[in-house]
Order: C-alpha cells, then structure tokens, then sequence
C-alpha cells in the first residue's frame, strides 16, 4: 500500500535504544517488517542502563541473546566504603537471592554496559534481516484511519501501519501527539554519569565515597570485559551550583573525583563518556494514541537506583510484541492492541514508586526489584476459571516458571521420543504453549505446542496456555473455555495432532 507514493511498512520504531532494538528483534522474528529511525548518527555510547533484572534475562533467553549478554557481563562487585582514603568496609547493594527451577537467573542482576546491550540487541536484529536508519531525526508524525506518516529532518518520510516511540524521556513523537508526562523530581540536585578510565582503583569492589562535608555520594564501578569504569555523583553542596550545568569535561570529573575520594587529579586518564541529570519520576497520561504506542523512557522515566528504567522498557516491548505481531498478521482482532496499556501502565507505576523508594533509601534493593513477581492478574487477557485458589498459588496473568518436563508433543513444534525438555526451551520462540500439569485432560486441537507434566509444584494442577511472553494466560481444571479465548487471541486450531508424549518416572 502506499500514500502519496510513500510505501508503507507495518510498523516504525522511533528510537533505537535498548527498547527499541528489542522490539525490532521480536517484530523480526515474527516476519513483521519494521525500520528503526534513529536521530543519531550511532548507537548511544555509554554505561548508563548497566543493570539487567533476572525477569529480563528471561526475556533475553527468549530472544535469543542470552549467551551475548552472559559473556559481556559479569555479577555486581561487593561495594567497599572508603572513608579519609582508607577501607571502612563491605556493602552489600543487593539483598541476597537464591535462583532456582522455577526462577533460573534470580541470583540477582547481571551487569552489562548499556552500550554493549544494544550492540547485541542491534546483532541479533541484524541476523533476523533488520537494521537501523541513522540520522533520521523525526519533525513531524500524523495518523489516520489506515496508517501513520513519520517525517524527517533529511531523508523521505516514512509510512507505516503503526507507530512506536521508543526516543526516550524527552521524546519527539510523545511530545508532537500532545501526551503530557505527570510525575514529580526526586532528587533537586544534577547527577553525573560518566564512563572513566582511572588508576589506583582494584576492580574487585565497586567503590563507595559517603557524602561527607555537605556534599553528595559519589561511586566508582567497575564494567565487566572492559578497562573502564562507571562514575555516578550527586552534584549536591561544595562542588556544583544544583542551578548551574555540571563540568562534564575531564578537567571538571578530575576535580569532582578529587575533591570526593583520595584520589589524585591525574588518576582520572580518560573521560570516555559523560552525561548528567536531575532524577525523576513521571509517567505519560497515557501509552497509546490511535495507532502510535509509547514504550520505554517514552512513557515512563525512572530514577536510576531501582535499577529498573531499562528493564522496564525492554518488557514494555516484549508485551507489545507478540501483540502487534499477531494482528498484522490477521490472526487477532485489533481490539487486541487495548491490552498493551491495560497491563504494561500500571506496571510501570508500581516500578516507578519502587525506583523512588530506593532511592531514597526507604527499601533495599530486594526480591522486588528482579520483577519476578510482576504480573498482569485481573487484566483482560488474564483468564483464569479455577476457583478457590489461595493467593501465593499460579494465576492465569502471572509468569510462567521455569522447571524440567517430562515430555513434549503435539503441534507446529511437535517433539518425539523427549525424554525430558525445559520449560523454557518449550517456551522460547513467537508461540503460545499449550501445558498440563497433573492431568490427563483431553485437549482442543490448537497449533501450539503440546507440554504435560505428571506433577510440578511450580503449577499446580491444571491447564495452562502460556502466553509468547512467558505469562499465563489461561488456566482452567478442565480446558472448557480455552477454545473461545485462544481464538479470542489469536491462536489457531489445528488439525488431527499425534499424540502427546508425557513422562512417567
């Protein structure tokens, strides 16, 4: 289709961060065409989302970047209190957690640069058949019944089916549709990130300098398969005017750092990268408008202590996804797209306040944070038909655990002769799955995979039909009413399907 000679695609993805870029993945995967637009001329180059929760490790698995993201990250180093140029002791940042089957990464965060995060993001899309248009800076965006034109600075505008803004906290498209943002400063004063290079600092301890002398902390972090480290300082009293605009030069950081630790001046050998800013909290009015979505810093901007901006955003996209994937390709109404803001806005509320209350030192950096427990219970999608469930039991709208099989058979990626298969792996890929756990109930003919398990306490007891993003979203005793609702969503019936494998022992 085209409008005024503009070729239309499915859908434009303003913005090419971590966000973005893990939408453009999911779309590819799905054989929806996309293009990425990004104003700069590359990829954003610092360390500042460095951070990545367990739940999106899970969501990385899935895209197929796991083993990139392992192997360019490493554990959060112990911090060490340093006090008048001496040792004082360890602090923990994170409360201590223990993976298991059912949560297989909660061992806490993963530390990854975030520049190294999007050049895997931008690998992995690039091995799907996708790209990124740099130097596209967007002037102008308008819809109407059929599509949306996007325009340029320089280059031809573009034409899509839907829209993404995934440009960030002070975004173009949020601004040009009119969507205020409505949220609060947590903190008056400028805090300053910087990627530094400096000498006579072990990389063994994430380095800790208390306020003292009225002005603000300031840390110094290792990253991992890198000779640099992270510098963030809160810009408060003897150093910086908080109404004045923060020396980000080396000269400026070599002061700072000299004036808050024991280092000397020169320690400081290179400024790689640096950036300030007052931390807030706020989020859009609201994520949608007609067929443009926001997503990522575009609808919600975090404090960086929670460590869960990034993480966040990067679930906004895998909500969102399967979703549009599924309309475009006709196999769900469009009244579908409703969903997104119904399960992902008050997500980012709850994260938000989370953020917030880290940073002011109100709750650790806990069980909270990983968004293991971060669900979509009571939303539309979520149905669940078994009664008298206690609260800690699985939810239809909860994430699906992790855990080991016993077989798996049946539809579009029937497997024989399993002796015994992860979940996850059951999971991975842009399908629903179709599992029973500790029952023999006859099934619907749906084109999904096929999962049963003899018993698992992760589950229950019961039919559950997973959602493409991990989530369950139906659950029933018997399967009466899973036919209706996955048609409701877009998944098939099938035709005669082999039987299922299970597994006895």
């Amino acid at each position: 289709m085209e409008l005024n000679g503009v070729k239309e695609l499915a859908v434009l993805v303003v913005g090419a961060g971590p966000t973005g870029l893990a939408l453009a993945a999911d779309l590819a995967r799905r054989g929806v065409r996309a293009v990425v637009v990004e104003r700069s001329d590359g990829l954003f180059p610092g360390s500042r989302g460095k951070g990545i929760q367990p739940r999106t490790m899970e969501v990385f698995d899935d895209l197929g970047v796991l083993d990139g993201i392992r192997a360019a990250g490493g554990t959060y180093p112990v911090g060490m209190i340093w006090q008048d140029g001496k040792r004082r002791g360890e602090h923990r940042m994170f409360d201590e957690t223990v993976a298991t089957e059912a949560e297989p990464y909660a061992g806490g965060p993963w530390m990854v640069p975030q520049w190294r995060t999007q050049e895997i993001l931008l690998a992995r899309l690039e091995e799907l058949g996708g790209g990124i248009d740099f130097g596209r800076e967007l002037v102008g965006i308008a819809q109407d019944a059929d599509g949306v034109t996007a325009s340029f600075a320089s280059g031809p505008p573009v034409r899509a089916r839907y829209a993404v803004a995934a440009d960030g906290g002070r975004s173009a498209v949020r601004r040009a549709l009119g969507i205020g943002m409505t949220g609060e400063t947590v903190d008056p004063s400028p805090t300053l990130v910087a990627d530094i290079r400096v000498t006579g600092l072990d990389r063994d301890n994430w380095h800790v300098f208390p306020p003292a002398d009225g002005q603000g902390f300031l840390t110094i972090c290792p990253l991992p398969h890198t000779d640099d480290f992270q510098l963030v300082g809160n810009l408060v009293g003897g150093f910086e005017d908080p109404a004045t605009e923060p020396d980000l030069s080396l000269d400026g950081i070599r002061k700072l750092v000299a004036t808050r630790t024991h280092l000397a001046p020169d320690d400081v050998t290179e400024v790689r990268w640096a950036s300030d800013f007052r931390p807030r909290a706020a989020m859009a009015d609201r994520f949608r408008e007609g067929r443009i979505f926001l997503a990522g810093d575009a609808a919600h901007v975090h404090s960086p202590a929670g460590g869960q901006g990034l993480n966040t955003s990067i679930q906004d996209a895998y909500n969102l996804g399967w979703k549009l994937g599924a309309v475009l390709r006709g196999a769900a109404p469009e009244s579908l797209l409703d969903s997104y803001e119904e399960e992902r806005l008050p997500v980012a509320a709850e994260m938000l306040g989370l953020s917030t209350r880290v940073h002011r030192g109100e709750v650790r950096r806990g069980a909270a944070t990983q968004q293991l427990g971060l669900g979509y219970r009571g939303c539309s999608l979520a149905v669940e038909t078994r009664e008298g469930l206690p609260e800690d039991a699985l939810h239809a709208g909860d994430r699906a655990p992790d855990g080991i099989s016993g077989g798996v058979g049946g539809g579009a990626h029937e497997v024989h002769g399993a002796h015994g298969i992860r979940l996850f792996d059951a999971f991975r890929g842009p399908h629903w799955t179709l599992l029973t756990v500790g029952t023999e109930e006859r099934l619907p003919t749906l084109s999904v995979p096929t999962v049963r398990i003899p018993s698992y306490e992760a589950y229950g007891t019961g039919v559950f039909l997973v959602r493409p993003d991990g989530h369950v979203g139906w659950a029933g005793r018997t399967a009466e009413g899973l036919v209706a609702y996955a048609a409701r969503v877009g998944v098939a019936q099938a035709g005669p399907i082999p039987p299922t494998i299970t597994h006895t022992e």
